[in-house]
C-alpha cells in the first residue's frame, strides 16, 4: 500500500499541473440561437442551472467537450469536478438535468442554430450563429 501512495501523488500532481495549461489555451465564444440575448452574468447562471428562461423562451444550454476546460475556467470559474457537483445537487434538489455534451465546435454550432433557446460555447467564432460573449 505504501508503494502506490507516491505513484498516486505523482499522478495527481501531473494532472493538477496539466489542467491549468489546458484551461488557458484559447478563446471561448459563447454562442446562442438568434432568439436569445443574455448578459455575461446571465450566461454563468444558465450554465449552473440558475436561469432557465429568457424573454419567455426556455433556454437549452449545451456543453462542448472540446472547449469545456477553457469554458469552466474562464466563464464559470470552477473545475470539472466542481461543475459536476453543482449539477448533481441541481438534479437532486430541483430535478433538472445538466446540459447535454456535444463533441465539437461544429456539433455545438449545428445544435445552437437548429434549437430555439439554445446556448453553447465554441473555441472559434462562426458567422452562422450569434456570439453573445468572448472570453
Amino acid at each position: 500500500m505504501h508503494k502506490t501512495t507516491p505513484l498516486l501523488s505523482a499522478a495527481a500532481l501531473a494532472i493538477a499541473l496539466l489542467l491549468p495549461l489546458g484551461a488557458q489555451a484559447g478563446d471561448v465564444f459563447v454562442i446562442a440561437n438568434a432568439n436569445v440575448t443574455l448578459s455575461a452574468d446571465e450566461i454563468r447562471e444558465v450554465f449552473v442551472g440558475d436561469k432557465q428562461t429568457a424573454a419567455g423562451t426556455k433556454l437549452s444550454p449545451m456543453d462542448n467537450s472540446a472547449a469545456q476546460a477553457d469554458f469552466l475556467a474562464k466563464v464559470i470559474k470552477v473545475d470539472a469536478a466542481k461543475y459536476a457537483s453543482i449539477w448533481a445537487k441541481k438534479g437532486f434538489r430541483e430535478g433538472i438535468n445538466p446540459p447535454p455534451v456535444r463533441a465539437s465546435d461544429l456539433e455545438v454550432i449545428a445544435a445552437v442554430k437548429s434549437t430555439p433557446g439554445a446556448v453553447g460555447y465554441v473555441s472559434k467564432a462562426s458567422a452562422d450563429v450569434k456570439v453573445l460573449q468572448k472570453y
